[in-house]
């Protein structure tokens, strides 16, 4: 692009002294309504066929939903038709709230009723352009005339209304609202609130929709909240936001938006919509979620969602989309993971219900995800992810001394491929670098009378073994089993050799338990550990011995 300083204007600030919304919190769910069968289904490259407007609608309802937007029934007889079937199917359950968009033009109107009859509980939501530019550029009229045009439209509203046998709203959107001066806006606003005359029970939904989105999200909380104040008739208003995203904060208006007045939230799953998309419903859901408030919506089964939104939409969910991306609770960055690891094991064992894993904000499992998609490794990974799936999916907790030296190994090895590491192959190179390695030193057998052995009384070890091909089997004593093959060896090893510690631990598997042994031994040269599994500890022992001289035969 060109340097123009000249090109665009700042977006004016609200004279609004006094404001209230910064010091307020969210403490309940507002009124949601899905707009996804009517908003963000023409925006589909491929509008939805009835079959696919119907799988959709099943799942908001299921979800909780109870009112849904479900098209425009007076633009096309695939949303005529799809009302129709909803109604004459009695798909629509007593609690939830069908919603109808219609210009305010006498013929739409006169169609969208005949397309409710039958709807026991019906939105009607009317609306025209309001903005200063579509005033100016498109339709070419005054502020009265505006009025003038949406008034006629609330009044064939009412005369349909008076042979309608269900329970109708109206909701009115001064389209573009971001765009047009306050002042007009209330003008506009409290002239069809005034002409429709609602009861003291009956209220109006007064949407003020970002349309397109034209300043920072604390400047629409601005708007709302000088809206909310001095609209007249207020208590007979609901407030709804609909804010899109063309500067990527809808989610933050919408939720500012809530703090200056409104009760009610326009949205879509996952944002789809004109342009840049809608709110998306989901995330400021799951964001109340985390706060602690209930949203009276229901997204456990996220994965269920994903897949019916893709096979109605044909729109696939980005890796990064919060709460519902592939990526979303999966550590790369050795300290992240490090982190989720320690957290994972402090709330398992912590007394209180609150989550508290860093790096992560929610609990996986509340939206019905795998903890083992939690951490992947790569050539960014340390060994905390490493340690994290070694001990979640195979059982081997290694000394935090070893896990340094392992790390320093996959790092090796991821960095050679240059690729993301399957946990398979975690498994595969601990596997060949500390229980399938090239052996000079072989293990064969040792007598029972190492069962009968305990660590720090005088114990006799009889040991078989072997050293580059030649076989031996001789007698030892030591303070201990570990301390008198140690002796045995170094007979016949030409290194000295120091054990600095060992340590074991049961594992369970399909079959049968086994024991896990780690030791680690120095030498003049090298600093190492071995591993030995067996289902006889002492067993184990041996073998993890023999596996750390094995590696420092190496050197």
């Amino acid at each position: 692009m060109n340097k123009n300083d000249k090109k665009y204007k700042a977006f004016k600030k609200i004279n609004l002294e006094n404001r209230t919304w910064p010091n307020k919190e969210i403490t309940t769910p507002p009124r949601w309504c899905s707009v996804d069968l009517r908003d963000g289904n023409q925006a589909l490259i491929n509008p939805m066929s009835i079959e696919q407007k119907t799988k959709l609608y099943k799942m908001l309802v299921e979800i909780g939903f109870k009112e849904i937007e479900i098209g425009f029934p007076s633009a096309s007889k695939v949303e005529y038709d799809f009302l129709r079937k909803l109604i004459d199917e009695d798909l629509i359950p007593d609690d939830v709230h069908i919603q109808v968009l219609c210009q305010a033009r006498s013929h739409l109107i006169a169609k969208t009723f005949e397309a409710m009859k039958g709807a026991k509980n019906v939105i009607f939501h009317i609306y025209n352009s309001t903005s200063t530019s579509q005033r100016k550029i498109v339709f070419k009229k005054s502020k009265q005339e505006i009025i003038d045009l949406i008034l006629l439209g609330i009044d064939e509203v009412k005369k349909h209304k008076e042979n309608f046998d269900g329970n109708m709203i109206l909701e009115y959107s001064p389209e573009s609202f971001t765009g047009t001066e306050l002042e007009f806006s209330k003008e506009i606003c409290d002239a069809v609130v005034q002409r429709y005359n609602p009861s003291k029970d009956e209220k109006v939904i007064i949407n003020l929709p970002a349309t397109v989105e034209l300043s920072t999200p604390n400047i629409y909380a601005d708007m709302i909240e000088w809206m909310s104040t001095n609209l007249n008739q207020r208590d007979k208003i609901i407030l709804s936001a609909h804010a899109h995203n063309d500067r990527g904060c809808a989610i933050a208006s919408t939720e500012l938006s809530l703090l200056a007045g409104t009760q009610r939230v326009e949205g879509t799953l996952l944002g789809n919509g004109e342009r840049t998309g809608n709110v998306d419903i989901m995330v400021l859901a799951m964001n109340l979620y985390t706060q602690g408030i209930w949203p009276n919506l229901d997204f456990t089964n996220l994965n269920e969602i994903e897949e019916t939104l893709k096979e109605c939409t044909e729109i696939e969910t980005h890796i990064r989309h919060p709460y519902i991306g592939s990526l979303v609770y999966t550590a790369f960055s050795g300290s992240h993971q490090d982190a989720i690891k320690k957290g994972m094991l402090y709330q398992k064992n912590k007394k209180d219900d609150y989550w508290e894993v860093p790096y992560l904000p929610i609990d996986p499992d509340d939206v019905h995800r795998d903890y083992e998609d939690i951490i992947r490794i790569n050539s960014q990974s340390g060994k905390g992810g490493i340690t994290y799936i070694l001990e979640q999916e195979y059982g081997y907790f290694l000394p935090k001394k070893m896990q340094i030296e392992f790390g320093k190994v996959m790092q090796l090895y991821s960095d050679k491929l240059d690729r993301e590491i399957n946990k398979e192959e975690v498994l595969d190179v601990f596997t060949k670098t500390y229980l399938e390695i090239d052996e000079k030193l072989i293990f064969i057998s040792a007598n029972e009378k190492l069962n009968k052995c305990n660590d720090g009384s005088i114990c006799e070890v009889d040991l078989e073994f072997s050293i580059d091909g030649v076989q031996y089997k001789e007698a030892g004593k030591g303070n201990g089993p570990i301390d008198a093959i140690k002796k045995i060896i170094q007979a016949r090893y030409p290194k000295k050799f120091t054990i600095i510690d060992f340590s074991s631990h049961a594992k369970e598997e399909t079959s049968e338990a086994h024991a896990v042994s780690y030791i680690n031994l120095q030498s003049d040269t090298n600093d190492v550990f071995g591993v030995g599994v067996d289902t006889n500890t002492n067993i184990a022992n041996i073998k993890a011995l023999f596996s750390a001289i094995n590696i420092l035969l190496k050197d």
